[in-house]
């Protein structure tokens, strides 16, 4: 059995399974009570280390905790290696400090034979913007997952990939994406004010014209496909690095929301 081990555990979130669940604990008692009139079937989340955008992150988990897909397909850009499409893991298991994520190895594949620019590239797997997520997907859904980290690529053939995967049921997406990186706190609202109002409005010509976001291409195929399902978007929480570090000179925004249908009373 192969497993997409843990390269950032003990940096960008906790190695230990109960100072991990501290964190969680912690996260979710700092949270406003939010009342969904949508069904969740996505969510956009930040990537960072867990004590500065962990807090974002967690409100959209702890908000799909009780969702009844059968898989979740997180997806998210590579930092570190160059890829031309994007890779899908094909590890039998997802390692993380609260136990293993058993990775739906029979969709992936399956998904590699009908989209030429997705592939497993093992090396692609080495990346934080996904693995930073699957600690809260073992301790609030703990089902099974999809890795899928992209490179170059253009928006519209991943939203063809999102429409497919959303149209059905059994699955749950994950956009990462970590928001304006390295401004003054009063250019980083500023900036990042114009991604949460281009997502809200899921306005694809906002997004690439005023957005900067190391995950746009995943958040643009979303919000694409989002568009074409009728889905409506609920923003769910904005912060940056200032909140924790008090430095204003450079910082790095983060945001979160949730994506879904109107829930039919």
């Amino acid at each position: 059995m192969t497993k997409n081990k843990m390269n950032f555990s003990g940096t960008f979130y906790p190695d230990e399974k109960n100072e991990l669940l501290k964190y969680f604990d912690y996260f979710k008692k700092s949270e406003e009570k939010i009342e969904l009139d949508i069904n969740p079937r996505a969510i956009i989340v930040p990537h960072a280390g867990y004590i500065y955008s962990g807090s974002v992150a967690n409100i959209a988990y702890n908000l799909s905790k009780n969702i009844n897909s059968k898989r979740i397909i997180v997806i998210g850009p590579s930092h570190r290696y160059y890829l031309d499409g994007a890779s899908v893991s094909l590890f039998d298991f997802y390692e993380t400090p609260l136990g293993d994520l058993s990775i739906d190895k029979e969709f992936a594949s399956n998904l590699i034979k009908k989209f030429n620019w997705l592939n497993f590239d093992e090396n692609a797997h080495m990346e934080h913007s996904t693995e930073t997520q699957m600690p809260f997907i073992k301790n609030y859904i703990d089902k099974k997952v999809l890795e899928i980290v992209y490179g170059k690529i253009d928006f519209v053939e991943l939203s063809l990939l999102l429409s497919e995967l959303l149209k059905d049921n059994n699955n749950f997406v994950v956009i990462s994406t970590d928001l304006s990186h390295f401004y003054t706190l009063e250019e980083a609202n500023i900036l990042d004010q114009n991604c949460i109002d281009a997502i809200r409005k899921q306005d694809i010509n906002l997004l690439d014209e005023n957005c900067e976001a190391c995950g746009i291409i995943g958040v643009m195929a979303l919000i694409n496909a989002s568009k074409k399902l009728n889905y409506k978007v609920e923003f769910l929480d904005y912060k940056t690095s200032y909140d924790v570090t008090k430095d204003d000179k450079s910082v790095v925004g983060y945001s979160s929301f949730i994506l879904g249908e109107d829930i039919v009373i």
